[in-house]
């Protein structure tokens, strides 16, 4: 997902200022980085609309979003949220981060993994879906950035799975994580050990019995 973001410079830091902002409806930020291809040249105070921020946020690709962000009408740069600081208990948020990228440099983020489908393991063997890693991180291009990485499980029985190297075929990116790392796979569902069947009941009873007739041969 790409989106456009207006943002105003601001010359006050702190604490103070960053209220004061707050109290106006605006969310203080910072962007770091520059256009060259020293990424930590600089850094520029600005300020934002929350709200766009928090549609950001939670849009798909949340701080993968690729953002073409201008100051105060210039030249826009492309940045990603770097950070961001909700209250803890108004979960508003607070401050935010954005760092600007360089279109031809490869980057690092963590991408969420998404399942679709039905496994056959739990469909037809009554076994159970075990999501074993949520996210991973990748390297690319920032404009190759996936908002996901799904996993169609449907083919899945008991005992087998999917790990991050079975997904590489095709993709335009390159695992950070270990390529053995196993995602999800279906394994068998555990015996209810609390729940008895007749047969447990009739078993028990005809271990009982003898115990029993012992017993009341002994009184006599």
């Amino acid at each position: 997902m790409n989106t456009t973001l207006k943002t105003e410079a601001r010359s006050g830091r702190g604490k103070n200022s960053a209220r004061a902002l707050r109290r106006a409806g605006l969310l203080p930020g910072v962007v770091y980085g520059s256009s060259s291809s020293d990424s930590t040249a600089h850094s520029v105070a600005v300020s934002v609309d929350p709200a766009d921020i928090s549609h950001i946020l939670r849009s798909d690709s949340g701080v993968n979003t690729l953002i073409e962000l201008s100051i105060d009408g210039g030249e826009a740069s492309q940045v990603l949220i770097k950070a961001y600081q909700v209250g803890p208990l108004s979960r508003a948020l607070l401050h935010v981060d954005f760092y600007r990228v360089a279109m031809d440099q490869v980057i690092t983020v963590t991408v969420p993994i998404v399942l679709t489908g039905e496994a056959a393991g739990v469909k037809l063997q009554g076994g159970l879906i075990d999501f074993v890693q949520r996210e991973v991180q990748i390297s690319c291009l920032p404009s190759d950035i996936p908002e996901q990485i799904t996993i169609d499980v449907t083919p899945l029985t008991i005992g087998h799975g999917v790990r991050l190297g079975d997904l590489l075929e095709g993709a335009l990116w390159k695992p950070v994580s270990d390529t053995a790392t196993m995602l999800v796979h279906v394994i068998a569902a555990k015996l209810d050990l609390g729940t008895a069947t007749e047969e447990d009941e009739e078993a028990k009873a005809a271990a009982a019995a003898p115990a029993a007739a012992k017993s009341d041969k002994s009184d006599d």
